[in-house]
């Protein structure tokens, strides 16, 4: 089986997901004795931290106009996956050796400081340095075991204010986060994972390059902007982007806005499948240069009456490149249930997302291209195991969420999600499952729209409010789609985590 890198979006802390000496840190005998000792001296320290909760330690200096705090955020995560991609590689690359059964151990650190000066004229000149060093004890998901690295994260400078007409504004030139909309397109600025470790817990988040302007009246608020990706070495596809987003924002919950994004360079290629779906699919360096997607996004307003405790949303977008004859498109509805009088507080969320695949039977190409979009179970995930197997591009999922609050520190979260090719005989990713069938033909993607039905079960627990831990676990049982790629029913596959993060 191959993997594209540069196609990977890592979960977050929810799996479902400084240095690169080796074995630094920890000692390399029990994997399983490193994780459980590592995890209790995390939990230890959360009762020290828990006795300085009345004072802010992280506030360094607050006089003269000037703010200066500081940030600490770090955490460690154990990881056990069984029978990982439903053991694809046995048959679509017997030859790589690949141990479909896996345990690590991942962990980071995240320190920074901010300031912010008040300036004569009433705005405020502030900004943000920080870096993230990140590492995995052990092998992860993706065959990759012992590396880490530490990198750059955020180095801005920005300025905001009003302009007395009802206007407010914010510059900011740097590296930094930016999150439109609902993730759909623009959220994950960096990659972890691969050579720099840490690849569920996905803690860089920040654009490599960011220039942004915002412009604020009212409820409704233009952003502008310019994005470098942080990428992997490795598979930098030295990628730039430019657009603009335009938001109404109701004080009452809901929400209407449209993004448009411009791909102004790229080095990374697009599959296409193959004439008529028979041989490998063709794959064009360069083809994302010149994209553009329009994404329109929604969120309705509390109602009365019938429909009280009942919340729509929906996404919709449109991608083409005029150079390449792209055309491809995507979407989600969602609607969700508060049971305000139920003890716990139940809410049930019902969705169904999909994002178009390319057609072997035309020459146009259909494979939409989800860009940053942020990978986790709660945004746009497809899936929880079968999200670090297909990226948001020709599959379909329908969604069952159902959440429950016990205490106001602890939430469980079930979720299901019935996942479906759009295209048949047609990359799936980027062109894993390219094989030669029994006819001896070079065929890609899958013969049968069903691909996995994912469960995945997660409990989080708010320790203070410092210190928060994460569990869940999680299987995968695959669809006819994948039993045809196996050439007989594949067994399920398996997972769980446990983590703790400490933010300051």
């Amino acid at each position: 089986m191959s993997f594209d890198h540069a196609s990977i979006v890592p979960e977050n802390r929810s799996e479902e997901g400084a240095g690169t000496h080796e074995n630094a840190g920890l000692p390399s005998a029990d994997p399983v004795a490193n994780i459980i000792a590592g995890l209790a001296f995390l939990l230890s320290c959360s009762a020290s931290f828990a006795q300085a909760q009345e004072r802010d330690p992280m506030l360094l200096h607050d006089a003269d106009r000037l703010t200066l705090r500081g940030h600490l955020q770090f955490g460690l995560n154990a990881v056990s996956e069984t029978n990982l991609f439903w053991d694809l590689a046995a048959t679509t690359a017997p030859a790589s050796g690949f141990d479909p059964d896996t345990q690590w151990l991942e962990g980071y650190v995240k320190p920074g400081i901010s300031f912010a000066y008040q300036l004569d004229t009433g705005a405020v000149l502030y900004g943000k340095l920080s870096a993230v060093a990140s590492r995995t004890w052990g092998t992860d998901a993706f065959d990759t075991g012992n590396t880490g690295a530490a990198t750059l994260e955020e180095a801005y400078l920005a300025l905001r204010g009003t302009m007395g007409t009802g206007l407010s504004y914010d510059l900011s030139l740097g590296p930094r986060e930016l999150n439109l909309g609902t993730g759909m397109l623009i959220a994950n600025g960096a990659t972890s994972g691969f050579e720099r470790g840490a690849l569920k817990f996905g803690p860089r988040k920040a654009w490599e390059m960011a220039v942004i302007g915002r412009l604020s009246s009212g409820t409704v608020t233009a952003t502008a902007f310019y994005l470098d990706p942080n990428e992997l070495p490795a598979t930098d596809g030295n990628n730039e982007l430019a657009g603009f987003d335009l938001r109404h924002d109701d004080p009452r919950g809901g929400y209407l806005g449209a993004t448009y994004v411009h791909v102004l360079n790229s080095d990374s290629p697009y599959p296409q499948a193959a004439a008529g779906g028979s041989g490998p699919p063709t794959v064009t360096p360069g083809a994302r240069d010149g994209t553009n997607t329009v994404n329109l996004y929604a969120r309705t307003n509390p109602f009365a009456g019938r429909l009280e405790n009942w919340t729509f949303t929906g996404d919709v977008a449109y991608q083409w490149n005029d150079r390449i004859d792209l055309k491809a498109w995507a979407g989600r509805v969602t609607a969700g249930y508060s049971f305000v009088n139920l003890p716990w507080s139940p809410n049930l969320t019902l969705g169904y997302q999909t994002f178009s695949g390319d057609d072997p039977n035309t020459t146009t190409l259909e494979r939409f291209d989800p860009l940053y979009y942020q990978g986790s179970p709660s945004a746009w995930a497809t899936g929880s195991k079968s999200a670090s197997t297909f990226i948001n591009s020709n599959v379909n999922a329908l969604t069952v969420a159902l959440r429950v609050q016990p205490t106001r520190q602890d939430t469980w979260t079930l979720r299901y999600a019935h996942i479906r090719a759009n295209a048949l005989n047609s990359p799936v990713q980027f062109g894993q499952a390219t094989r030669i069938d029994v006819n001896g033909n070079v065929v890609a993607g899958v013969t049968d729209k069903h691909l996995a039905d994912d469960l995945f079960l997660e409990y989080s627990r708010i320790i203070n409010r410092n210190t928060f831990l994460t569990a869940g676990v999680s299987v995968s049982f695959p669809g006819a789609g994948i039993d045809n790629v196996i050439g007989r029913s594949a067994a399920p596959w398996t997972g769980g985590f446990v983590n703790v993060v400490f933010n300051f």
